[in-house]
């Protein structure tokens, strides 16, 4: 299936699937299906039960189950932080400090927090969404601008700044080419990552300027029951009875900000300790994974001290918190099932072959960008684009003479791209759910600025390959 266009379908057919029923879950599943359905030579049945075996297999993977673990349990925080009245003490707090009291303020702060933490991009992206929902549901701004600002900041700077998992993970995809510092080539890949630059600029521009444009002039503008300031009515689901009951609780700030601060300290103290002292290679999902534990336990230990719930509510609201996850963690699962089977499947080997060096040398990087991107945006993962890509990007650079970084960089920033614009993206996939906001939402809203970014962006490689 490797040399076959038959490699396409199961990705097409999820994100139509994905489109046209507005259900990412059936979308996976099918896709997934597929993806089976074909390497097990049309066998209805054994390919049946290669998908189940896949969706188990997910589970193998220690990191995977972390990072699912991670994603449950950061429900029961949100949902225990709301309802003990530390989210409404944090908010009171920032308006008698003067430092949040209009829209732009608003607006930034998640653009500074996804902009600030880029360790790791799901504790990034869960950051910014829990300090700022219901100060955009207070500021009347939509949930879908919030899951695009924090998408379009988190991710991008995570790809520039590469001191995290990322970061090591191309350093050991750049290991065997014989260059005298990878390192450096690694950081030479900031000033060519342009579309990386643009997404982060065009977020912190909309934040700044309050400008919207596309399906976000209609989102932006839906008005927030003042009864109900925790929920945005056009992306999430109606207030539980025991959020209505608990809506008005406030607790002092530090019952929010102390967990999360424990969340960021022992995340990035057990990055730098699993990476013997450098973050870069240190492990994402196992520290994200104890440093959730450690904030729960904080601010369970802090609730009882303060007696702001019973043990009942704390049980009820804990479990709430969950259940709420659950549907989007198994999307989550299934995306990573998907991603291996599109792998074994050979998507990746099959668009990568459409580049080929003996194209004029201005069209390599920008073909190079479009590759990465159509290959993202079609499994859903930019992690496998890059294992694939950034061997072939080497040689051609070797071949042609073009810098490394300068290609490295078009793999990098499409693979961002095909994640902002993909529906099926598991980025795309956790910035709503740490924003709280309906996820064909977020994938209809972001996708002008994602296509606005690639466009400008294939223009930038174009004129840089003609100066080179």
């Amino acid at each position: 299936m490797q040399d076959s266009a038959l490699s396409l379908l199961p990705p097409i057919a999820a994100i139509v699937i994905a489109v046209w029923r507005k259900n990412a879950f059936f979308a996976l599943l099918a896709g997934l299906w597929l993806c089976f359905f074909l390497s097990q030579s049309f066998s209805l049945w054994q390919g049946s039960i290669a998908t189940g075996e896949s969706i188990i297999n997910v589970f193998s993977s220690l990191g995977n189950v972390y990072i699912v673990s991670f994603s449950l349990l950061i429900g029961a925080l949100i949902t225990l932080m709301n309802h003990s009245g530390a989210v409404n003490g944090f908010i009171n707090s920032l308006n008698r400090l003067n430092l949040v009291t209009n829209k732009k303020r608003v607006s930034l702060l998640p653009t500074v927090i996804g902009s600030s933490i880029f360790t790791d991009t799901n504790l990034s992206m869960f950051s910014a969404g829990m300090a700022s929902q219901k100060l955009f549901d207070q500021h009347k701004l939509s949930r879908a601008r919030l899951a695009y600002l924090i998408d379009s900041t988190c991710a991008p700077i995570s790809i520039l700044l590469l001191i995290n998992g990322w970061g090591a993970y191309v350093l050991g995809l750049l290991d065997g080419y014989q260059l005298s510092d990878p390192v450096g080539v690694l950081i030479a890949t900031i000033g060519y990552n342009f579309y990386a630059i643009i997404a982060v600029a065009l977020a912190y521009y909309t934040a700044i300027s309050g400008k919207v444009y596309g399906p976000m002039k209609l989102s932006s503008t839906d008005s927030v029951s003042t009864d109900d300031l925790s929920i945005d009515k056009s992306s999430t689901p109606r207030a539980s009875s025991n959020e209505q009951q608990t809506q008005n609780r406030q607790a002092k700030a530090r019952v929010m900000w102390l967990p999360m601060l424990t969340l960021l300290a022992v995340t990035f103290a057990l990055l730098f300790y699993t990476g013997n002292g450098d973050i870069r290679r240190g492990s994402g999902s196992f520290s994200v994974f104890w440093g959730i534990i450690s904030a729960l336990s904080l601010l369970i230990i802090m609730i009882n001290s303060y007696r702001l719930m019973s043990f009942s509510e704390q049980r009820q609201s804990f479990v709430e918190g969950i259940k709420k996850m659950a549907p989007v963690v198994a999307i989550l699962v299934l995306s990573f099932a998907f991603g291996d089977g599109i792998k074994a499947l050979g998507t990746g080997l099959y668009i990568s072959q459409l580049i080929s060096p003996d194209v004029p040398l201005f069209l390599i990087a920008p073909l190079i960008f479009i590759a990465a991107g159509a290959m993202a945006f079609s499994t859903g993962t930019s992690w496998g684009t890059f294992a694939v890509l950034i061997p072939i990007a080497m040689p051609i650079a070797a071949q042609t003479g073009l810098p490394v970084p300068f290609l490295v960089a078009a793999v990098l920033g499409g693979g961002i791209f095909g994640d902002h614009a993909s529906p099926i993206s598991d980025t795309t996939i956790v910035a709503s759910l740490a924003s709280g906001c309906d996820h064909f939402e977020h994938v209809k809203t972001q996708l002008p600025y994602a296509l606005t970014g690639g466009v400008l962006t294939i223009v930038l490689y174009s004129l840089v390959g003609f100066a080179l």
